[in-house]
This record gives C-alpha cells, structure tokens and sequence, in this order.
C-alpha cells in the first residue's frame, strides 16, 4: 500500500515536515518557491521507514526462521542466544520506527521469540505433561493480550466472531481428525492422558482448545498473518505466517513435521482469511492436537496404524 492510501501517516508526516526539519523550516521562512518545498515533503514520504517496509519486516522473519534451524540441527543455545537477540532488537525498533504498519507487525513478530524461549525453558524445570502446557500457554497469554490491544485490528481483522459456531464444531472435529492421522503419522507421538475416559479427554480438549489453539492462532492468525497481509499481499501474507508456523515446530527434529505444519498454516490461514473467524481456526488448531496428543496414540496400536 503506498503512503498516499494512509492519511494517518500523511497527516504524521506532515508535522514533522513542518516542525521537525530545520532545512525545510528554513525554506519556509525564506518564503522561497514553494515547489521546493512540495519536493522535501516528497523525500520525506519515501524515506526508507515507507519504501522499504518489506525489507524492514524480512528481517525479522529471517532472523527467526535461522533461530529455529538452529534448534532442528540441534544447536539449542546459540537458537536462544539469537532468539534473545531478535526479542531484543524488536523491542528497539517499535520505540523508533515511525511506520505504524512496520513496528505493529514487530509486535506481532516478537510474540515468536518469546513463544521459543519459553517453550524451551519449561523442561528445564517441568516434565512435558499436560500441565505443562498450561505453565507454557498461560503466562504467554499476557504479551499476546497487550500486543493485540495494540494492535487497533478491528474485531473482523482479528475473527473475533462466534457466527456460525455450532456449524464450525462438528466441522472443525473432523478436519481435525483428518489433519490429526496425517500429523501422527509424521512424528508419531506419545499420548499426554493416561486413557480415554471422559474426564482425560476433556481436560485435553480445554487445555489444547484454550490455551494451545488460542494462543497460537491469536499470534498466527489473527496478528502475524493480518499485520503481513497488509504489507506484502494477501497470499503472501499468509505463506510468511505459514512457514514461521512451520519453523517454530523443528523442535521435534524433523523436516517432515516442518512441512507439514507448513502446508496446515497454509491450509488454516486460507481458511482464516475466507471466514475471519478465530473460533473455527482455534477449535480446528485445538483438536487437531486432541487427536495427535490423545485420542490416535491410544487407538493407533489396535487399528494397525503403524
């Protein structure tokens, strides 16, 4: 989007090109041609803060897919060094740049790296049950609520809707079925509840649904996903989102599951953007997880499934 189409930034810029430039406040006391002036107004609008926003957010998005091939090759500490690092130097940056577009997708940018070192820290000092989940989602939920009330997305940018929830359900249980076998398949995991009992499953959909799928989908979805959209295109938007999606899960050290996950961003992020609903991507995110940390690793021995 070019920096006409924004009359925030127009009207921003066009303070600081009357009070903050002491070369063009002389031309102006100087009272000289005002073409000249109409010219510095032009090269202050496309300074580099405008016309370069994709390279300032490319960075980021490379830095922390490089932190995360750390971890796939197993160079855990230097990944947490650079992931600081990254955290870091978001932080900087949103209390200096002055393209709104860049420094809010910053913020939805910086949620990754704290995602990272908090996921790699719980370990160090919990078992991974289910519980530890919580002690993961739940404190991270505090950055993802302040950044998204930051953020000024309208309710319909971010999916805030429960339209046609009782549809999304059912829907969302099967597709998570679906998506659950192919992922299982891929990284063939442990289950996290003793049994199927009703009680163990329940406590797994609410911790997967509202913590997990909330949380995730909140920081890919409804910020990451929609603060790119607005800077490199609607699909490319959602590829960016989808391959950081896939990044973040090359903790479980293989290329298959950083694909696939990939092509489940993409598939959920299409879906996001046709039905600007967080509910039915939460709930898909959520169990799909059900399946893959519950349900299949019970059932699969009997079914035959490998």
């Amino acid at each position: 989007m070019e920096i006409a189409d924004n009359p925030v930034e127009n009207q921003d810029n066009k303070r600081y090109t009357e009070a903050g430039n002491p070369v063009l406040n002389a031309i102006v006391e100087e009272k000289e041609d005002p073409l000249k002036i109409e010219r510095w107004e032009a090269h202050l609008l496309e300074s580099p803060d405008f016309r370069n926003k994709e390279i300032y957010v490319g960075i980021p998005i490379l830095g922390i897919g490089f932190a995360e091939m750390l971890i796939y090759s197993g160079r855990v500490k230097e990944a947490i060094w650079l992931h600081a690092a990254i955290l870091i130097g978001l932080s900087l940056s949103i209390t200096l740049m002055k393209n709104e577009e860049v420094y809010k997708t910053y913020q939805a940018l910086l949620l990754l790296p704290i995602l990272r070192m908090v996921n790699i820290s719980m370990p160090v000092f919990f078992d991974m049950t289910l519980y530890a989940f919580i002690l993961i989602y739940a404190p991270l939920a505090v950055p993802v609520t302040i950044a998204a009330a930051h953020q000024h997305l309208t309710r319909r940018e971010m999916g805030i809707t429960f339209k046609k929830i009782w549809l999304y359900l059912p829907f969302s249980i099967l597709l998570g079925l679906w998506l659950g076998v192919g992922e299982y398949l891929t990284i063939q995991t442990d289950y996290l509840i003793p049994d199927l009992s009703f009680l163990n499953i329940l406590k797994l959909t609410l911790v997967m649904v509202f913590f997990v799928g909330l949380v995730e989908e909140l920081i890919f979805r409804s910020m990451l996903q929609t603060r790119l959209n607005k800077i490199f295109g609607i699909w490319e938007g959602i590829l960016l989102s989808s391959i950081l999606f896939g990044f973040m899960h090359s903790g479980y050290g293989t290329p298959y599951e950083v694909l696939y996950t990939f092509f489940v961003g993409v598939f959920i992020g299409y879906m996001f953007y046709k039905t600007q609903s967080l509910p039915l991507v939460t709930m898909v995110h959520g169990f799909v997880n059900v399946f893959l940390f519950g349900i299949i690793p019970h059932l699969a021995p009997g079914l035959g499934i490998l």
